[in-house]
């Protein structure tokens, strides 16, 4: 379940790929919505990315605890220079403050503009103009940098993948023997 010098453990795989996973899909979800005029349609696709927002914290926290109190991460690639180093715990650490800061616009944006009545089930009614809201402009900033830095770092794992070779995305995967990267 934790993870050793060389591979990340069961727990933190899991985290990863479920976070990935739920992530393309909140992206996927939030700029469809974005993009529509017709507001029950917005409403059906809002109501899976608010919720999924919800997991996506939840599971940011999970991985911050696990981190924290629980399991330590293997060592970084060996021979990589040292501003490959420093940009992946950056991209790593903007990924939380960006997770982080979109679930805190996202409630922003649905205490603000009252559409927690309709998009919960309560009220029915046509949605708000969320553009008129403030946390509407720094949420949609953070999905943009999101795609970025999602980008970012699937194009490192595959430069390491198939440029280097040396093992880097068997790290992340479940039961993967490692045996180029870490020491």
């Amino acid at each position: 379940m934790k993870s050793t010098p060389t591979q990340y453990g069961t727990v933190a795989v899991t985290i990863h790929w479920l976070s990935a996973i739920c992530i393309l899909a909140m992206l996927g979800s939030g700029f469809r919505a974005a993009s529509m005029t017709d507001s029950a349609a917005k409403e059906a696709i809002l109501m899976f990315h608010v919720p999924l927002g919800a997991v996506i914290l939840l599971l940011t926290l999970l991985r911050l605890f696990w981190w924290w109190r629980v399991d330590q991460k293997p060592k970084p690639v060996s021979g990589d220079p040292a501003w490959q180093t420093f940009t992946a715990k950056a991209i790593h650490v903007l990924f939380y403050v960006v997770i982080l800061g979109m679930a805190a616009s996202g409630i922003g944006i649905v205490a603000a503009s009252g559409a927690g009545s309709i998009l919960f089930g309560g009220e029915a009614g046509p949605l708000p103009d969320f553009s008129e809201f403030l946390p509407r402009g720094p949420h949609g900033l953070g999905a943009r940098l999101m795609l970025a830095l999602f980008a970012l770092h699937a194009g490192a794992a595959l430069y390491h993948h198939f440029i280097k070779g040396d093992g880097l995305i068997g790290r992340m995967w479940f039961g993967s023997k490692n045996t180029g990267a870490g020491s």
